[in-house]
């Protein structure tokens, strides 16, 4: 029988619970059978004198019974005198008439039930079955959703294993991720030709580790993989290896491996590997950590053992690099990094034609102007974009989906559910049309700022009351002490916009005021961009999950007192910098805020093409402004 033969018998289902069915009939049939020999040898030494009738008869006459139990059937009773050693006796019932009859005749008999094999049988399987089936039916569930379907099970690697034409994925289907994916393909031509492959003596790489924030595409690249080499594909998350016996997943580690030998060239897929190859600590009191420190020591002796010239390719993907054990990383185990980053613009365009295959879409639609709106989406974040794009036509009646329905897709996605039955107060919603045209007329004349998309002052479900949407036209990765500067401006516009026109401020620059101060806390201690602190970086970014905005915050402090002083004079000076700034610029737009403002209130939401003034020149800066 050939691997792949072999492979489809382990991996089909029916041929699975049929052997496990077995094995349960063999079980039970093995424990009906030693009940039976209990039973028997229980009853031989049992202290009760089997006695025919018509001998109990006899006694009962002369006066040797002392007391009997009449039942149905039987008659039980003690005897004055033993009967070969035994007090205790039992006969079968005879029918009165019967019994007169033949004891006048002299002939001795006794009662008894017409007992078959198959009914002794019966009686003693009736009761086993019984609770066989409670257990198939009501505890078998249990077991499985704790993850073991029977005792003999829990050892079993429970990894999904598909065949080359069950992944339904190529190269094809994925993306935006180029280099990723020319990376992988060296994994594939192994696959394919080990022998030309390694005819220099290359060996391919035991394992290798897609990295990358959530969303990326890490898992569909693993099933591209092995949908272009036409390789069984096993699939495992790291959070099933671990149980709540211990040993079991070091167990299920072996089997995943054992499994995989039998079936090579193959290729062997751990999800979230930051669950199962977390850094190992210092002694682990009351053993909380041992079954995992087990399973880990277990796959890395597994990736030491075996061969990569075999054809097993092991591949994991995280998005949390900084967590995993040193000995998993280093070279000879997991030999290869692949980063698997958001991608740029012509990948999101990429990414774009491809999920809007499914749906039907204007032949008119521009995919490159929805990727120039949405940087900083990963390819999950456009799948669902265009999922929504598709929602919001179905909802409007549309027979195919417009730009239009992919803008208003971008804004559910970033500013959240219109909330337009939201009552406010008029004069709240003044103050919110004031602030949000601060915003607007502030990023739209500073230099090198975002331009603005779209302007509302309808509640969204994400709590603000109103929203200014900027969208980049493209990537960028360097950042000037200027730019970092003029975000300040336009995130503290909206609270000048309220000074300027009403005399005072209110709560509604919170969130503002948090991101200000946190741009202007980087511009000190970690860009080195102010004379009077200097150029030391004095809180490091802390690792922390790919993607995660917020690294950096809360590291700690390694300065003096003094120097902190200096941090926070630093810091208010940036922030009050910025405010005069966004100051200065309303002021000499005056005009454009007040009509602005009036124009947002009438109609709730405006575009620069409702609303001259925020229409960027070729300079950069507003075409109104003089």
């Amino acid at each position: 029988m050939c691997a792949a033969e072999r492979l489809a018998l382990s991996s089909d289902p029916d041929t699975k619970m049929k052997k496990d069915q077995q094995f349960n009939i063999a079980y039970f049939i093995f424990a009906a059978l030693l009940v039976l020999i209990i039973q028997n040898v229980l009853v031989s030494y049992q202290a009760i004198e089997r006695i025919p009738y018509s001998e109990f008869l006899a006694l009962v006459q002369s006066e040797k019974v002392t007391d009997v139990v009449i039942k149905e059937t039987t008659v039980t009773g003690t005897l004055k005198e033993p009967i070969n050693g035994h007090t205790k006796f039992i006969t079968e019932k005879v029918e009165p008439e019967l019994a007169k009859n033949l004891s006048e005749k002299g002939i001795e008999f006794t009662g008894g039930t017409e007992v078959t094999l198959f009914g002794q049988v019966l009686s003693w399987l009736m009761p086993i079955l019984f609770f066989v089936a409670i257990w198939y039916f009501l505890l078998r569930g249990v077991f499985a959703r704790q993850g073991f379907g029977g005792m003999m099970n829990v050892g079993k690697s429970k990894a999904k294993v598909y065949v080359e034409k069950e992944t339904g994925v190529t190269f094809d289907d994925v993306a935006g991720v180029d280099e990723a994916k020319k990376e992988l393909q060296e994994v594939v031509s192994f696959l394919q030709d080990k022998e030309t492959f390694g005819k220099l003596g290359a060996r391919m790489p035991k394992g290798i580790l897609l990295v990358g924030p959530p969303g990326t595409g890490k898992t569909l690249l693993a099933r591209a993989v092995a949908g272009e080499a036409k390789v069984p594909f096993f699939s495992i998350g790291g959070s099933e290896f671990v149980e709540m016996f211990v040993g079991v997943g070091a167990a299920r580690v072996r089997d995943l491996f054992e499994q995989a030998r039998e079936v090579a060239p193959c290729i062997i897929f751990i999800d979230e590997l930051d669950s199962l190859g977390r850094a190992r600590g210092g002694a682990s009191y009351g053993g909380g950590h041992s079954e995992k420190e087990q399973t880990l020591n277990q796959l890395l002796n597994e990736l030491d053992g075996f061969d990569p010239r075999e054809g097993i390719v092991l591949l994991a993907a995280t998005n949390r690099p900084e967590v995993l054990d040193p000995a998993l990383k280093r070279a000879g185990r997991f030999d290869r990094q692949i980063v698997v980053d958001r991608p740029d613009r012509v990948g999101r365009s990429a990414i774009l034609k491809v999920h809007i295959r499914k749906i039907q879409v204007d032949p008119s639609l521009d995919v490159d102007k929805i990727a120039g709106i949405t940087i900083g989406f990963s390819g999950a974040d456009l799948a669902n974009l265009v999922n929504e794009a598709a929602i919001v036509a179905t909802r409007r009646g549309g027979k195919q989906v417009a730009l239009d329905d992919f803008t208003h897709a971008v804004e559910r996605i970033i500013a959240g559910t219109e909330q337009a039955t939201r009552l406010i107060n008029p004069k709240d919603r003044q103050r919110v049309a004031y602030h949000e045209m601060g915003h607007a007329l502030a990023a739209t004349n500073l230099p090198g700022a975002d331009p603005v998309h779209k302007v509302s002052i309808i509640p969204r479900s994400i709590g603000a009351l109103g929203y200014t949407l900027t969208r980049p036209t493209e990537d960028r990765f360097l950042i000037t002490t200027e730019d970092l500067k003029n975000r300040m401006v336009m995130l503290l516009a909206g609270r000048a916009a309220e000074q300027l026109t009403f005399g005072e401020i209110t709560t509604g620059a919170a969130d503002d005021l948090v991101k200000a101060t946190d741009i202007a806390r980087q511009i000190v201690t970690r860009f080195g961009m102010t004379t009077d602190v200097g150029q030391a970086v004095l809180e490091k970014q802390s690792e922390s999950f790919l993607g995660d905005a917020s690294a950096g915050n809360g590291s700690a402090k390694d300065y003096s007192e003094a120097t902190a002083r200096e941090i926070d004079l630093a810091v208010r000076e940036l922030i009050d910098e910025a405010y005069g700034r966004a100051m200065d610029l309303l002021t000499s737009h005056a005009g454009d805020l007040g009509r602005g403002a009036e124009l947002l209130l009438e109609r709730e939401t405006i575009t620069p093409d409702d609303f001259t003034p925020l229409q960027r020149s070729a300079k950069g800066t507003s075409m109104a402004a003089e």
